[in-house]
């Protein structure tokens, strides 16, 4: 199994007078959040505080303090998804970029959200809407049929405290079966400066082509940074995996300056599903053909 890192609803009816009624659906018990995850929340509250007083985190998607040209859409493309942002050494990954290859999703996106018991009805309801309207936009922006369910999803978002990450190993294995137990320690062992993460998975017979995606993003954080995880990692989890202190506006950007998809960014979606960019191309083979695609988003400019 190759692995990336970068960290359908049925219809339902009533029923007839004569069937008898499902009973209600059950929800969830709550569960309180432990003191450290209460502290971590706190933590975390005060780095968007930090970071929105800067002028980060902004959720314009750029404008005219931002201008990029085809040369720098090329170049930031080709940065981010034909290279890696990590490098898998001896069965872990490394915080070491290296030269990688075109992947992306040939079959459907069917994204799951799953919650921890001790995350709020609050945040359960608004990260559904957030995911939700997410899915929709990448499915139109990339052409690919992206979507939610609540049935047995194959890229699978989770929303957990740091208690339920650390027990999180089991479950994980249940999802993506045959998942290296190293690579299982590591999701779950993210450290504080890690606010979120995706792993995506290929098989050794079609490794450019992802099969199943797993995204973590800490239930502790406030509500535009959990936004902002949900937008990054679902992005790379469907293939610009790597980033690029270049890009801007960017989300591919280890600035924070901006927190949600840009108009750049459709781009290079709309670039990585384009299917005259073929599977597996490294940098110099994807490079022509990408700034031909580049040039009719752009309208021919320079």
């Amino acid at each position: 199994m190759a692995v990336t890192l970068s960290a359908c609803d049925a219809p339902v009816s009533s029923p007839r007078p004569e069937q008898r009624a499902l009973p209600p659906k059950q929800v969830p018990k709550q569960v309180e959040p432990s003191a450290r995850s209460k502290e971590l929340s706190a933590y975390y509250a005060q780095v968007q505080i930090n970071l929105r007083s800067q002028g980060l985190l902004r959720t314009d998607g750029g404008g005219r303090d931002t201008p990029f040209s085809k040369f720098q859409l090329v170049n930031n493309f080709i940065q981010i998804g034909v290279f890696n942002e990590f490098t898998l050494v001896d069965g872990l990954y490394t915080n070491a970029r290296s030269e990688g290859r075109v992947q992306r999703w040939e079959k459907p996106v069917n994204i799951s959200l799953t919650f921890g018991p001790a995350v709020s009805q609050d945040i359960r309801t608004k990260d559904r809407k957030t995911v939700a309207n997410y899915a929709q936009r990448l499915s139109r922006v990339t052409g690919a049929d992206i979507g939610m369910t609540r049935g047995k999803g194959n890229f699978h978002v989770a929303v957990l405290t740091i208690d339920e990450i650390e027990a999180f190993g089991p479950q994980l294995m249940k999802l993506i079966p045959g998942l290296d137990s190293g690579i299982a320690s590591q999701i779950t062992s993210m450290p504080r400066p890690i606010y979120c993460a995706v792993y995506a998975f290929s098989d050794a017979d079609s490794p450019n082509s992802f099969h199943s995606a797993v995204a973590i993003v800490r239930a502790e954080h406030p509500d535009l940074l959990r936004q902002s995880c949900f937008h990054e990692e679902i992005a790379q989890g469907l293939g610009l995996s790597n980033d690029s202190p270049a890009a801007r506006p960017s989300i591919f950007n280890d600035d924070d300056e901006f927190a949600l998809l840009t108009r750049h960014d459709e781009l290079l979606l709309q670039i990585l599903y384009d299917p005259r960019l073929p599977l597996g191309a490294g940098p110099q083979q994807a490079r022509p053909v990408v700034d031909v695609i580049a040039s009719e988003l752009l309208g021919g400019s320079s």
